[in-house]
């Protein structure tokens, strides 16, 4: 352990941009799919890659839910109850969850008729595990159902990756560990042991972005608690050419418009090309986030860290889930038939509809549940006792709440 680790786990306020930034390009690629453009525009393909942004939402996850077990570990504080983290998450999640499934499904059914069991799977997120189709109105969701499922194990890994002392190798070669899950899966449904329905949506499909988040947050906070090997400090310098980093990126994301990713259309993809998909979104998300989490502030870094982009971040949960609503309804209140309509009309429409119903939302649903956070049910989460003699535990506390509330 560092004797000049600090007391407190900062906050990193240019990472809320990233949230809002893969909630923007998701709803982007959605409706470059319904109005068309992606299947017949020359340049519909980078529309369509723009589901990059669940790769950054998982890479997101994994650094900033792992960072607060890491930085105990290194700092010889108090761990991060699980308990505690686990309320969090579900006061985070599932209140404005369950209000837009309601919503949804009641106003935008979609055939066939809507039965028990459907309102049952996606009341408890279990929607992505018995084959059946997905309804269009809540069909992002399933990237939500595989974030629980990586929120519901992250205690177990933290576990694993920080062991009795803290040693940041350890922490890196568990998240590597990611990789062959990722891999025997693939191998699974490419040799016909697995469906890519609904297979392919589960957990060690993309348990690789997750265990990259967890990596990063690793090196991080070995870098600032003084931990880390001197060959890690590269990162640092990373953090200081934000423009480079994603350069890099963006050239890794032309590669995968081309047809080596596979079809952005209503083809099936070859588990190859999923594979490949795989690969160049993680590339992508972590040249995207690294130098926001590393390195020194920079002016990018303040740009995103300012009052406007910290409160997108903030709402960009509900523009997640409320933007296929918008989108739909807009089509079924107009007659407008499927792959049809403007593109550039349509996503300010829907942006600013789902926005305006995020903000909604946050207001009267998800900051309320939030609030409950600090509220805990003896009967649900036990109070700790807490050594009145070591500060650094309080502080580690209020770090932790900050964490978990992203």
């Amino acid at each position: 352990m560092s004797t000049g680790a600090p007391h407190v786990l900062t906050r990193l306020p240019a990472l809320d941009a990233v949230r809002v930034i893969g909630a923007i390009a998701v709803l982007a690629q959605h409706v470059g799919f319904y109005t068309g453009v992606t299947l017949t525009a020359p340049w519909g393909g980078w529309l369509g890659v723009l589901d990059v942004g669940v790769a950054l939402f998982f890479v997101l996850s994994g650094f900033l839910l792992f960072r607060p077990w890491a930085y105990a570990s290194a700092t010889g504080t108090a761990a991060p109850s699980s308990r505690r983290y686990l309320w969090r998450r579900a006061l985070r999640i599932l209140p404005a969850y369950w209000l837009t499934v309601v919503v949804c499904l009641l106003l935008l059914p979609g055939s066939p008729a809507l039965t028990p069991s459907d309102w049952l799977r996606y009341l408890t997120l279990t929607q992505i595990y018995d084959g059946s189709a997905l309804r269009q109105s809540v069909g992002q969701t399933w990237s939500l159902a595989t974030e629980v499922a990586f929120y519901l194990i992250l205690p177990v890994i933290a576990v694993a990756a920080t062991g009795r002392r803290w040693r940041p190798w350890r922490a890196v070669a568990v998240a590597a560990a990611t990789i062959p899950v990722t891999v025997g899966w693939l191998v699974a449904m490419a040799t016909g042991l697995l469906s890519g329905w609904p297979y392919g949506m589960w957990l060690p499909s993309y348990a690789t972005w997750f265990g990259a988040g967890i990596a990063l947050a690793a090196v991080h906070v070995a870098l600032a608690t003084g931990t880390a090997p001197r060959a890690w400090r590269f990162l640092n310098a990373l953090g200081r050419s934000p423009l480079a980093c994603w350069a890099i990126a963006l050239g890794i994301l032309a590669i995968a418009t081309t047809p080596v990713a596979g079809r952005h259309d209503l083809t099936t993809p070859s588990t190859a090309q999923v594979a490949t998909r795989l690969v160049l979104y993680l590339a992508v998300a972590v040249l995207f986030v690294l130098p926001i989490a590393f390195g020194p502030q920079t002016r990018t870094k303040a740009l995103l860290g300012t009052a406007t982009a910290r409160w997108l971040g903030t709402v960009s949960y509900g523009l997640f889930l409320w933007h296929p609503f918008v989108l739909q309804a807009t089509y079924r209140s107009t007659g407008r038939p499927m792959f049809s309509g403007d593109l550039l009309g349509t996503f300010a429409l829907t942006l600013g509809g789902g926005l305006l119903l995020a903000t909604i939302s946050y207001y009267a649903v998800e900051r309320p549940a939030l609030r409950l956070s600090a509220w805990r049910p003896r009967l649900v989460l036990a109070r700790r006792p807490r050594r009145k003699s070591d500060p650094t535990t309080e502080s580690q506390s209020a770090a932790t709440a900050a964490s978990a509330a992203n």
